[in-house]
């Protein structure tokens, strides 16, 4: 069952708050045991053209970051989703690391090969995919030299 979207809100918001309190030391872990780890993705806003930081799980597929645009099994995509088809180049923090990247949608090889692992990973991925009823987008984040401009 998935919790209601509020209590989502709520954890990330918390999570958020840790982890700038702590400096980026608590709040962002590598993924280990078959498990995803947390990142945090700044991308530019489409409309307002503001940083935007949002928490993601992730897995690591050679020197790419993999997230997904779940939404929790909303029906639409997250905002994030949208903000980097409009701007692709973005940053992680993965604790007090920052790292440019560029964010682009996985190929449909890709995203076969991909999505087994992201469910063994975290099993709540295979549940919004059956609540969604629009694809759910496995997003890949390549690294970059330079910054975003």
């Amino acid at each position: 069952m998935i919790p209601p979207r509020w209590l989502f809100r709520i954890g990330w918001a918390l999570h958020k708050a840790v982890f700038a309190a702590s400096g980026g030391r608590i709040g962002a872990e590598r993924p280990r045991d078959g498990k995803v780890g947390t990142l945090f993705l700044l991308s530019t806003g489409r409309k307002s053209g503001q940083v935007r930081r949002n928490a993601l799980f992730y897995l690591e597929d050679g020197p790419n970051l993999i997230v997904v645009a779940s939404n929790a099994g909303a029906e639409s995509d997250p905002a994030w989703w949208l903000n980097l088809k409009a701007q692709p180049h973005a940053e992680v923090e993965l604790g007090t690391e920052r790292r440019p990247v560029r964010a682009r949608a996985a190929t449909v090889e890709e995203h076969a090969r991909l999505w087994p692992r992201l469910v063994a990973a975290s099993p709540n991925y295979d549940e919004y995919r059956r609540t969604a009823s629009r694809p759910i987008p496995v997003v890949i984040l390549e690294p970059r030299t330079g910054h975003p401009g």
